[in-house]
């Protein structure tokens, strides 16, 4: 890998310190923050590509095979990506072309991983070009099985945890964590043409996309917010045992995504549900606090 290929790689893998949680701690052995850094550049590399947020110049589109004037062809992006990943898992040739698939193959043939975590992430953001709007609660749940849910499972998986309630209480708390990234990004998401709050809560709450585009929230606004935050807040509660069943330094690990999420909706809170404005984001103190009250929960 040549040193500007590694810096290109390690400008997705820096987004890392910008998330509602810890990606890959420092208490952490050196091996499974190197596996976790992995599976958070992949996932960061595929939403870039699917929110057309990839690096100017076209390296990734040259790095997968495409032309570099391909660089904004977001379905042309998603395919190729796909097949370098499954470069991946191939039994024969010379192996996947972009540095951040690379980091992930070692992983892979170690803990036995399968592909459809993988493909799971490529299909949610192939489904963000075609879906704009989510009629039902129930809609925006099967996107997160595939946006959110496959991150969890590949974490159980590097760590060798993954059993069917494991995974079912881990899928809780990614649904959780990704609709309150949807709270906090409201109008970043609107400002690309999308929404993600259901269309039968915004019409039970009478929200319009007008109101969503003003630059603070009204009543009916915040009201929504705080019912959507709620949802969120009932998925963590459903998913927290996850953390008592682990040991261990992968118990605090885990108790640090449920904290971040307690303490994202904390911060959003105290915004007073306006998200309009920008995404209101925790403070590593704040974090903490909700991560040390998961503990003593489920210690």
């Amino acid at each position: 890998m040549t040193a500007g290929t590694d810096a290109h790689a390690r400008a997705v893998l820096d987004k890392a310190a910008h998330e509602n949680f810890p990606v890959a701690p420092f208490f952490l052995p050196r091996a499974r923050r190197d596996d976790l850094m992995a599976i958070y550049g992949y996932a960061r590399l595929v939403d870039d590509i699917g929110d057309g947020d990839v690096a100017p110049g076209g390296r990734d589109a040259e790095l997968l095979g495409l032309g570099r004037e391909r660089a904004d062809d977001r379905l042309a992006m998603l395919d190729a990506f796909e097949a370098d990943l499954r470069r991946v898992f191939a039994d024969h040739g010379t192996g996947p072309r972009h540095p951040l698939l690379r980091r992930i193959r070692p992983l892979v043939r170690r803990h036995g991983l399968t592909p459809e975590p993988f493909l799971g992430l490529i299909e949610a953001n192939r489904q963000d070009q075609r879906v704009r709007r989510y009629a039902t609660y129930g809609d925006l749940a099967a996107y997160c099985e595939l946006s959110a849910n496959p991150v969890g499972r590949l974490v159980l998986g590097v760590t060798g945890t993954a059993s069917p309630e494991r995974i079912r209480r881990s899928d809780a708390v990614c649904t959780a964590l990704q609709i309150v990234e949807h709270l906090q990004d409201v109008a970043e998401d609107l400002a690309r043409d999308r929404i993600y709050l259901p269309a039968e809560d915004m019409d039970r709450f009478r929200v319009s996309e007008a109101d969503l585009a003003r630059p603070s929230a009204g009543a009916s606004v915040r009201a929504l917010v705080a019912f959507e935050a709620e949802r969120a807040r009932c998925l963590l509660n459903e998913g927290t045992p996850l953390v008592g069943s682990v040991h261990g330094r992968l118990k605090l690990l885990l108790a640090g995504f449920v904290g971040g999420g307690r303490a994202a909706l904390r911060a959003v809170a105290a915004a007073g549900h306006d998200v309009l404005p920008g995404p209101p984001k925790p403070t590593k103190l704040s974090l903490l606090r909700e991560v040390g009250a998961t503990l003593r929960r489920e210690g």
